[in-house]
């Protein structure tokens, strides 16, 4: 793609970076096969070789018109794109400099007030148990889909006895310690199992992803020297890896280098963050676990965008699940989002309905008796609209192994 970016920001360090990553594209529209939103939507400027020509213009000086906005607001930033593209050409980091660079154009009150609402509650744990506790005070009186999507704060079960020589760190999440804390006790029972032991940090601190996503990338930056800090003399200690399980959060401790490779203090460290950053499913998949698995249980896998395109884990959790013997049933398009995907659940809801009932749809078509899932937001997201029982695929291996547990007593 030929570029005339704009003489000032061509020559910066992120001008630089934005021309490379469009001069990769050449225009041979794969992307939309796999876009969720073009599927949906079939406009080519939903799409993003569509997006990415309204990039291009915005840097080479075209005004950033409302639809224009609109436009880039609609992504998911799912990284299907990036999954598909045969000329590796780096979306996410474009859409990122893009984000910065449209900030210099005010937005409107209301779109500016959502926006701060969502990055000043819900990556601060205190907030989120807060702000739950108060709207289900007034649940009765919400409207439909904000009724159905308030979670119900889970009762968190006793965390394990833990005295093994190998330790990870565990990076816990802002919304899901508060909501779905057994999450993280499944994750430490399960490690227990195969002899290995959680250090937890307090206090619980978001890994920076919503900030990120709304291009508040100083906000990013902060959260992610705030968790090195708390990481690193654990990590100088000998802390095999840093832990998540989900994995929303784990892409973006894959950031940290990119995001802090212009601070002096911290890149060197965010290298290393990043290099010892590893989803639950790649610590455990080489681990023996004895499991007591029900054959007549039927479930299904939803891949979360940021598992399969982000780290590029696709199948890792459904090799899992597969040599442990449990009857995994693989869904239709199962390369689709679900809709939640960060913020864009609460900031384009309507988009996001759709396609979570396309998704649920796809994964409900085998009757499964269980949804597993490896991401939070999905989790919830999906909780809220079917009766079928949703779960993180850790927790459904740790009622398996429970259940050895015991009869072994």
């Amino acid at each position: 793609m030929q570029t005339s970016l704009q003489e000032s920001f061509r020559n910066t360090f992120a001008g630089q970076e934005a021309e490379t990553i469009l001069r990769k594209c050449v225009h041979c529209g794969f992307c939309n096969a796999t876009c969720p939103t073009y599927q949906l939507l079939g406009d080519e400027a939903d799409g993003p070789r569509g997006r990415i020509y309204q990039i291009k213009e915005m840097l080479e000086g075209a005004p950033v018109s409302q639809l224009t906005r609109q436009h880039l607001d609609r992504c998911l930033l799912c990284r299907a794109c990036e999954t598909t593209c045969p000329s590796g050409v780096n979306y996410s980091r474009l859409y990122e400099i893009a984000g910065e660079f449209q900030q210099q154009a005010a937005r409107p009150v209301l779109d500016r007030l959502r926006r701060w609402l969502v990055q000043a509650v819900l990556p601060y744990p205190p907030r989120v148990r807060l702000m739950v506790k108060l709207a289900t005070v007034v649940k009765a009186f919400l409207p439909d889909r904000l009724h159905r999507q308030l979670p119900e704060i889970q009762h968190a079960q006793q965390w394990p006895d833990q005295n093994h020589p190998r330790k990870v760190i565990l990076h816990e999440g802002c919304i899901q310690s508060v909501v779905e804390p057994n999450i993280n006790v499944a994750t430490a029972k399960v490690l227990d199992s195969v002899g290995i032991s959680i250090i937890r940090t307090a206090p619980v601190a978001c890994c920076g992803a919503l900030h990120q996503h709304l291009s508040s990338l100083q906000q990013a930056r902060t959260m992610a020297r705030a968790n090195i800090d708390q990481w690193w003399p654990h990590i100088t200690a000998g802390a095999e890896a840093i832990v998540s399980n989900a994995s929303g959060c784990g892409m973006m401790l894959q950031d940290y280098p990119q995001l802090l490779k212009d601070d002096v203090d911290y890149a060197e460290k965010a290298r290393i963050v990043a290099d010892r950053s590893h989803d639950i499913v790649q610590l455990i998949q080489h681990e023996t676990i004895h499991l007591n698995i029900n054959s007549d249980e039927k479930v299904v896998f939803q891949s979360p965008c940021s598992l399969q395109h982000g780290l590029q884990l696709s199948g890792e959790v459904e090799r899992l699940l597969l040599n442990a013997g449990i009857n995994l049933v693989t869904p239709e398009d199962s390369h689709l989002c679900c809709g939640q995907a960060g913020s864009y659940s609460l900031l384009q809801s309507a988009i996001s309905e759709q396609l979570l009932d396309n998704k649920l749809k796809a994964l409900s078509r085998s009757n499964p008796d269980y949804i597993l899932t490896a991401n939070i937001g999905c989790l919830l997201h999906m909780k809220a609209s079917t009766t079928i029982a949703v779960m993180h695929w850790i927790e459904y291996i740790e009622g398996k192994l429970e259940s050895v547990v015991t009869e072994g007593k």
